[in-house]
């Protein structure tokens, strides 16, 4: 995530299927996309989707259009603010900064994602889980640490790294970890110290290391060259989503 191989340049989707949804944060406006399944018999099982570092894009509108194809009601969620789009790397990462320095905030912006979905129609508020993409991936595992009301939480290429003075508890949220095994932005320090963490606080985690797989390996528009750092990796790709439909079947 330190890199300017990072700065994704989309390519272009498929129309995306949602609408935009407006919430907040306290008096914080926060711009998200709903995605529900065309049919859906009672209620369904809801995941939020939190963005990489260059905030909602089109691959979180993708996502989450993908998993309405599940049978689940999907909210790309907006951490940064209404109208904050990043326009380069060195903004990009002053934001992401903000958040994983301040995990408390981060963690309140994640609740109000998942409040926000839980107040929408046909959501079984019982039923909740947390995805995320770099950034986002780090801020999936907070909602575990945080203890949020969700069955489960998935990180995709994300960060690992905990602040220095965090401690430990209890952990009720299964955690898949979908991690690229050359990632260059995940040292192997915070992977081990990760999975302390989570022997520590007693967790039922999965952690998957995919071969030859780097950064942002789910992402198209990282391109084809893992040299850069990021790159989009097919078979990890295939096999993370996999994983992550896996676990929704077991915790919904």
């Amino acid at each position: 995530m330190r890199s300017a191989a990072l700065a994704l340049s989309l390519a272009i989707l498929p129309v995306c299927a949602g609408q935009p949804l407006s919430y907040a944060d306290g008096p914080t406006k926060l711009a998200g996309y709903l995605a529900r399944p065309k049919a859906a018999k009672g209620k369904a099982p809801g995941v939020v989707v939190i963005h990489q570092w260059m905030g909602l894009t089109d691959h979180e509108r993708k996502v989450s259009d993908d998993l309405t194809k599940l049978g689940y009601v999907a909210l790309a969620a907006d951490i940064y603010g209404e109208g904050v789009h990043p326009a380069n790397t060195a903004e990009a990462g002053k934001l992401a900064g903000q958040y994983k320095g301040d995990r408390a905030l981060y963690r309140r912006r994640i609740a109000a994602a998942l409040d926000a979905l839980k107040a929408q129609k046909g959501v079984d508020a019982s039923r909740l889980a947390v995805i995320g993409f770099c950034f986002g991936g780090t801020g999936a595992l907070e909602a575990a640490r945080a203890g949020l009301p969700v069955k489960g939480v998935v990180s995709f290429h994300g960060g690992l790294d905990v602040p220095k003075d965090f401690k430990p508890g209890p952990i009720a949220a299964k955690v898949l970890v979908c991690h690229g095994a050359d990632d260059p932005f995940v040292p192997a320090m915070d992977v081990a110290t990760f999975q302390d963490e989570m022997r520590a606080s007693k967790a039922d985690y999965v952690f998957v290391a995919y071969a030859g797989a780097v950064h942002a390996f789910t992402q198209k528009e990282a391109g084809s060259d893992p040299s850069k750092g990021a790159a989009y990796n097919e078979a990890a790709h295939r096999r993370s989503w996999q994983h992550m439909k896996d676990l929704f079947k077991e915790i919904f």
